[in-house]
């Protein structure tokens, strides 16, 4: 079998998907069925198997849509994801009593995760993702995207070999000839993306020129999934608060016997829709703050003296995010969004950079794609950066993103990456 069949194969969803239910699951089962062939017939293997389909399929679906997201790598994610699905749908039987294998259970999660970390493993070997570059217009900024095996196209008579796509700026003005070119490569089945798309699918961030539908595919996240989140959002603020209000109470406790003050700090930000709010954290830093305009108080510097030695534990270990619980049971911020600004930071930013309210369209959070992706910032070309990111985020609005948030703020967290 030649590369490009071998390619087309292992990367085919048919082909994953079925050799993945029948590795994970079928297999499973005919082991048990060879010590006794009746056990088929029993209604709680019937149920495991059913219920190990629907995780399974879900789990790679998850995977999938997740693998699509600019910076992953998708090997990463397959024991959180399959973790993920096989732990909801096993925990609803359990949650209902209803009788299920353990076995049956288990060894299908197991295998389906050894199943696609194989799969990873040969696709691995492959060649890189490979895309062909059209000359003319702004493509000469795409060779320092890393992660791509980038090809320039010299005339419209090459062929570029086994590529994945061709990249034009189709908002250029082309020859006849490129765009003859252009139509045929569409025509024989090439994927041709303008250099816009692909340079925010490869690098997770929008750079807005103009606030337009052309720009932004929507002025308007969906509606539906703002609603179904914010359920979650205040679902799962409520269970923190009663669950963990014991450690809070110890964490206040040790923040009022290391410093003075009180143990929680409120501030005024900028957040859903432009309306201001008060938000709760755990304070980090000294009473005593330096002289200087309002401006320069909000903006937390690295290694700044104002934080405490707990402090800088919180900071790290994002602790300190976490009675923003009663901010969202307000509905005034998300568990995942942009994040919010202190008011004299947001009305600075929106001074200097154009379409800065725009990321009020969405509920803050406290944790986002900017945060897991670029971590803290305050200079105000630092902050057109994560304005870059945010507007990634609305663009890309989905419960996808948001699972991929979520694995990456867990590795922050273990890593402190970002704090300050």
């Amino acid at each position: 079998m030649n590369l490009p069949n071998q390619r087309h194969l292992l990367l085919r969803m048919r082909f994953q998907l079925l050799g993945g239910l029948t590795f994970a699951i079928l297999l499973p089962a005919l082991i048990r069925m060879s010590f006794d062939p009746a056990v088929i017939y029993s209604p709680n293997m019937q149920m495991t198997i059913a219920a190990a389909f629907i995780a399974h399929t879900t789990g790679y679906l998850a995977h999938k849509r997740i693998g699509n997201f600019p910076g992953v790598a998708a090997t990463g994610y397959i024991l959180p994801t399959f973790a993920l699905s096989y732990g909801v749908v096993f925990l609803t039987i359990f949650f209902f009593r209803i009788d299920y294998s353990r076995f049956q259970a288990a060894a299908s999660f197991i295998q389906s995760t050894l199943w696609y970390f194989g799969l990873s493993l040969a696709t691995r070997r492959l060649d890189p993702y490979r895309l062909g570059i059209i000359p003319g217009g702004d493509v000469d900024k795409l060779e320092s995207i890393s992660g791509v095996s980038w090809h320039w196209i010299r005339s419209p008579d090459e062929i570029v070999q086994y590529a994945s796509g061709v990249v034009a700026d189709l908002r250029a003005d082309l020859s006849d000839e490129w765009e003859r070119y252009i139509a045929d490569r569409a025509l024989s089945g090439t994927p041709v993306y303008h250099v816009k798309q692909i340079t925010e699918s490869l690098t997770g961030r929008v750079e807005i020129e103009h606030l337009s539908e052309n720009t932004l595919g929507s002025l308007n996240p969906n509606q539906a999934y703002l609603k179904i989140k914010q359920a979650i959002d205040w679902m799962a603020a409520l269970f923190v608060l009663v669950v963990f209000s014991p450690v809070f109470g110890l964490v206040a406790l040790a923040i009022r016997l290391e410093s003075r003050g009180p143990a929680l700090f409120r501030q005024d930000r900028m957040g859903y829709r432009g309306a201001v709010y008060t938000v709760y954290k755990f304070r980090t830093m000294r009473l005593a703050a330096p002289a200087g305009d309002e401006k320069e108080k909000a903006i937390t510097r690295a290694g700044d003296a104002r934080i405490t030695r707990l402090g800088r534990f919180l900071r790290k270990s994002r602790i300190d995010e976490l009675p923003q619980a009663i901010n969202i049971l307000r509905g005034e911020m998300s568990w995942i969004g942009p994040r919010p600004e202190a008011l004299v930071l947001s009305q600075w930013y929106e001074a200097e950079l154009p379409f800065y309210r725009y990321r009020h369209i969405v509920r803050p959070g406290i944790t986002g794609w900017a945060q897991v992706n670029q971590g803290h910032v305050a200079a105000v070309e630092e902050v057109l950066e994560k304005l870059h990111y945010d507007f990634y985020y609305i663009k890309n609005f989905s419960p996808w993103l948001d699972v991929l948030i979520v694995f990456r703020t867990v590795r922050t967290m273990l890593t402190g990456f970002g704090a300050r």
